[in-house]
């Protein structure tokens, strides 16, 4: 409400003068709002945040290439200073642009959102013959050809274009299939962008094993909203989300948030930092087929909420990394914990009926000295370890032990604290069902001294 549809603003200083004012910004700031307008609790707000959405569409017409003869004709400068016009910023406009014609009516708002759809981003994918998206184009004509898997986002707005705009509709699913027929093979691969230069798929990092967070996930988001808990939505979170923690990296855990940077090739977090908009952006997926993951993200995210107004943050302790707090983290933050609910499952029943109240401490250094995160609340079903099922090391016994199922996920290492007492866990077995985790067994052993 006070910062979009700025990128950034720096406490003590202002607006981040180099980024500006964006009209994607102005399109996520006006997805969450438009969900709050229609939520019961922002009724008194109602006024102000239809005020608000009006302003922010009116920014993003500003913002859009009205000039029948430029090849930008109808697509949206990347930021208010720059001339280029990514396919990418119109994947991420339409919606907004037509949430805000949903609740004002304003024809020009439509208007645009089709301009956008029908006109730009057709332009984008027939400038070449692959069926992606170019990755953008100057207002002097001058063309990036590279396709970008990212624009996968963009279906989202291309379907809503189908309802909104019904006389068009077989053009918007031809421009669907067509990306989605090129663009699933780079998106399956962990690849984040198609070159017709060299005709390979590239992605970045000494060595081209690394890819960002946040394409991927804007493109899951994407893909998932077309056709829903797919095989290829399923292979490419689960293996993102299953890349965990490292020496070099300890603290990290892909359960809360996606490093900024992962190499997909030696599978590993490869920055100290989590890009924050990933929790927001992937918080429906999670919803879906990953209950545990949202619950822990939630979580972290309101335990640190002022931290995580950041656009990334420390693995260590949830420390900004840069002074910028971003608008599109909060933006998609919001989201996550606007729509928030507990999860109710068979296992979530059976742990709030006899489920223990402990605590959970993440790992964050290993070695000397260990160090861990501040306790959070955890329920956990407890029961002894029988002696056959694990083996116990010197100056132990078998009540040293415990076995602990959680909803929560755990990971090695990690302490679970009852009644004052920590236990190291040395082992966790994910169980799932219909592929959904349910619930993590983990042992406990009791840290000595």
């Amino acid at each position: 409400m006070t910062h979009s549809p700025y990128f950034y603003w720096i406490p003590g200083t202002g607006y981040d003068p180099t980024w500006g004012r964006g009209a994607f910004v102005a399109a996520f700031a006006i997805d969450f709002l438009y969900e709050c307008y229609n939520d019961p609790r922002f009724e008194s707000e109602k006024t102000n945040i239809y005020n608000k959405i009006v302003s922010l569409a009116d920014f993003i017409l500003t913002q859009q290439c009205t000039d029948p003869a430029k090849k930008a004709y109808g697509g949206f400068k990347s930021a208010e200073v720059s001339d280029s016009y990514y396919s990418v910023d119109a994947c991420r406009a339409i919606p907004g642009l037509l949430h805000a014609y949903a609740l004002t009516n304003t024809a020009g708002y439509l208007d645009a959102a089709k301009l956008a759809g029908g006109t730009f981003l057709k332009t984008m994918q027939d400038q070449q013959v692959y069926g992606g998206f170019a990755r953008a184009v100057t207002i002097n004509d001058d063309w990036l050809l590279q396709m970008d898997i990212e624009c996968l986002y963009g279906l989202i707005g291309l379907k809503m274009l189908c309802t909104y705009d019904p006389d068009n509709k077989s053009q918007y699913e031809s421009m669907m299939s067509k990306s989605i027929d090129f663009l699933r093979a780079g998106f399956e691969g962990f690849w984040l962008h198609y070159d017709p230069a060299d005709d390979k798929w590239h992605r970045t990092g000494l060595g081209e094993t690394q890819i960002y967070d946040d394409p991927f996930s804007y493109a899951l988001l994407g893909l998932y909203d077309y056709e829903g808990r797919s095989v290829t939505v399923e292979k490419v979170y689960e293996f993102i989300n299953t890349i965990g923690a490292t020496v070099e990296y300890p603290g990290y855990n892909p359960y809360i948030c996606w490093s900024g940077y992962i190499d997909v090739v030696t599978r590993k977090a490869a920055c100290e930092y989590y890009d924050g908009v990933t929790s927001g952006i992937l918080w429906g997926i999670r919803r879906s087929f990953d209950k545990p993951s949202l619950a822990l993200s939630k979580q972290i995210v309101e335990d640190h909420a002022e931290d995580f107004k950041y656009w990334g943050v420390k693995f260590t302790d949830f420390s900004p990394i840069a002074d910028q707090q971003s608008t599109v983290t909060v933006s998609w933050l919001g989201h996550m914990l606007l729509n928030y609910t507990p999860a109710l499952t068979s296992f979530t029943k059976i742990l709030n009926q006899y489920g223990e109240n402990l605590d959970l401490l993440m790992i964050v250094q290993a070695g000397e000295p260990i160090s861990y995160y501040d306790p959070i609340p955890i329920k956990g079903v407890i029961r002894n370890v029988r002696q056959d099922e694990i083996i116990i090391e010197p100056g132990y016994m078998v009540t040293d032990f415990l076995m602990v199922y959680t909803f929560l996920p755990v990971r090695h290492h990690d302490k679970i604290r009852r009644h004052g007492v920590d236990y190291e866990v040395a082992q966790v077995d994910l169980f799932r069902l219909q592929g959904e985790p349910l619930y993590f067994r983990s042992v406990g052993r009791r840290l000595l001294g």
